[in-house]
């Protein structure tokens, strides 16, 4: 029997849109191919690239956990943190699991061990194996998603909620704590939603959002709506912030569960919408992007019609997008042309074309995600198809003078960039209850053939600090060495 690595998976991360075969075209794969040849002979490049990476790490990194996964995952989100210990905290990590159907889709729920700053030491972390599973990533629970299981996302209100796209037009909510442990075996019944939202006409796979002020949901889909709903009346206090169920129903039967239709749907974009995010300080005022190259912004309380619409955001699909946590002027948006544009809404437009505050062009390849850090206002990741997660800091951008002699070739405002996936980084996150630790998953099955790697990280906080207080460090450093030295004669 064939191990599940060499099975071949249905989807390779992101689903490419389909376009039709034009004449143009055809001569474009007539290129692709004879090109193929030099494709493979660059392909050394990427591993020569991963050794390099992988001899820095007890430099680069402060702590690094590599797990590797027996199948693709296209989502991977922090969920709360359960306990902390003198080395370590504990805390719960969402992943999904994309087959090819010989087992069910399964939305996966880890308890993750992140171990504390300046704990690890650098031989232990340099010493990973790429093949094997991390002893710090134990499986705590299975869900037999219906459907792959494109993207996670936590509701800030209620810890133990998630939402979830699939290729439907459904967004699926669960309790993970109340949802029963499942089998991911052949034939096993679905897992039933605690509740379904309803109100898309054609699938919704990738855009989706909760808000942070309220429990509200937001998400996009093929039909070019952005759809908005409010799980508050589904959810109840004296049943200890649970979703209501239909009397008599448990969680394990494989029928619908109860479903919510929406409180808004926006009309506005002329293709797939890509991505969704809501206004920090705002749950009536969102924003979409999406594959007509538009970012629109939306206020729910002046009508279903764009506030406003930057008709030229970027120069091609737009595949992702977020709003500053600390800033709510400044908008992220990553797309199919290579580059992470920064827009300020106070000055979004010139004669319908985007004008971004500032454009970030670090990556090869296609971005996928863009996050703003939790820790400090300036700073954002952006990851792509290039296998790398870019981390940013636009107040560097400024400084990119001073110092374009000593590193001509870096981008303006680059000043970390994780090199250990040898694939594209379809997801990240941020770990709001651990400063500066992150969690990335890349789809290896390009590469490969196998399935996914898994990467919970920490860049050595001598790179993020500022240089004088690194500089200060150092000299006390200096000076307790001179001075035991001095005691030893």
């Amino acid at each position: 029997m064939e191990s599940p690595q060499s099975q071949q998976p249905k989807k390779r991360g992101r689903k490419p849109k389909p376009k039709p075969k034009d004449e143009k075209e055809q001569q474009h794969s007539a290129a692709k191919m004879k090109g193929g040849k030099k494709s493979q002979q660059q392909q050394p490049n990427v591993d020569d690239k991963y050794t390099q990476w992988k001899s820095l790490v007890p430099v680069l990194y402060d702590w690094l956990a590599n797990h590797n996964l027996v199948w693709p995952s296209l989502s991977c989100r922090w969920g709360p943190q359960l306990e902390q210990a003198t080395y370590k905290n504990r805390q719960r990590l969402y992943l999904s699991e994309q087959t090819d159907g010989t087992v069910p889709n399964t939305l996966v729920i880890a308890n993750c061990e992140v171990v504390k700053p300046r704990v690890a030491a650098a031989e232990h972390i340099s010493q990973f194996n790429e093949e094997a599973r991390s002893p710090f990533v134990k499986k705590y629970k299975t869900i037999i998603h219906p459907g792959e299981v494109n993207r996670i996302r936590e509701l800030p209100q209620n810890s133990k909620i998630v939402a979830t796209h699939t290729d439907s037009p459904d967004v699926l909510i669960w309790d993970v704590e109340a949802q029963p442990n499942r089998h991911a075996v052949l034939g096993a019944t679905n897992s039933r939603p605690d509740l379904i939202l309803t109100g898309h006409q054609d699938n919704a796979e990738f855009a989706l959002a909760m808000c942070p002020a309220e429990p509200y949901v937001l998400s996009g889909g093929k039909d070019k709506l952005v759809v908005l709903w409010s799980i508050e009346d589904h959810i109840t206090t004296s049943s200890g912030g649970s979703i209501i169920k239909k009397p008599g129903e448990g969680n394990d039967k494989a029928d619908d569960g109860p479903s919510v239709g929406p409180r808004g749907i926006f009309c506005g974009h002329e293709d797939t919408v890509e991505d969704v995010a809501f206004c920090p300080s705002s749950p009536q005022e969102f924003c979409s992007v999406g594959d007509d190259s538009c970012l629109i912004l939306w206020d729910a309380r002046v009508g279903t019609s764009p506030a406003v619409k930057v008709e030229k955001a970027h120069d091609a699909d737009i595949h992702c997008v977020d709003w500053n946590p600390h800033d709510d002027n400044l908008i992220l948006t990553g797309s199919a042309d290579n580059a992470v544009h920064m827009f300020d809404r106070r000055n979004l437009t010139s004669n319908g074309v985007g004008s971004p505050v500032y454009k970030f062009e670090g990556h090869k390849e296609a971005v996928l995600c863009v996050q703003w850090s939790p820790d400090k206002s300036s700073v954002f990741g952006s990851s792509a198809e290039d296998g790398l997660l870019n981390i940013w800091d636009y107040d560097k951008v400024g400084k990119k003078a001073e110092r374009a002699s000593n590193s001509p070739s870096t981008p303006a405002g680059l000043f970390f960039q994780h090199a250990g996936h040898r694939d594209k980084v379809v997801d990240f996150h941020w770990n709001e209850s651990d400063p500066w630790t992150i969690v990335t998953v890349s789809d290896d099955c390009d590469s490969t053939g196998g399935g996914g790697t898994l990467q919970i990280w920490r860049m050595s906080d001598l790179i993020y600090r500022p240089e004088e207080e690194v500089l200060a460090e150092l000299e006390k450093f200096k000076s307790h060495v001179i001075s035991c030295a001095s005691s030893k004669q």
